[in-house]
């Protein structure tokens, strides 16, 4: 509901005029009308706030949740598993050099499980073949297997 006392005020975004207050003894100041005739008697002074956009924290939980389930190597994958989900927290209570501190040592043991489960795989891998080869190369020089046998 609108007062009646009071008349709607349209604003131009070209000019401003003051607030009309009707006759309650309102008077604008000299600023005021100054401003509002485009007259600046003063260097008005501003004041410059500059917010900066950090980059958000990261905790790598997703990265530790796959180390934790195909790459868990030494319980590596678990314990960054743990520390992303401190990191987390510690995003959620605004406390950003603890969640930084936390995510970096999550991201540590990340890279750790990471390398080290690849680096098992790749040496399983080698073992593997080179006993196959050996194997093959075996039963390949000897046609009979049961020489001492009859």
């Amino acid at each position: 509901m609108e007062s009646s006392s009071y008349p709607r005020q349209l604003h131009s975004p070209v000019a401003r005029a003051p607030p009309f207050y009707g006759n309650q003894g309102y008077e604008p100041l000299r600023e005021e009308l100054m401003e509002f005739r485009g007259v600046s008697g003063e260097q008005s002074q501003s004041t410059v706030l500059i917010m900066a956009n950090d980059p958000p924290v990261r905790d790598h939980i997703v990265w530790s949740l796959f180390n934790t389930i195909f790459l868990n190597f030494c319980c590596l994958g678990f314990f960054a598993l743990v520390f992303s989900v401190k990191s987390r927290d510690r995003k959620l209570i605004r406390d950003v050099s603890g969640a930084t501190s936390y995510g970096s040592t999550a991201r540590s043991l990340n890279i750790a499980a990471t390398v080290l489960s690849i680096l098992a795989v790749v040496i399983i891998i080698i073992l593997v073949v080179s006993g196959v080869i050996t194997a093959l190369y075996r039963v390949n020089s000897n046609p009979d297997p049961y020489p001492f046998g009859k």
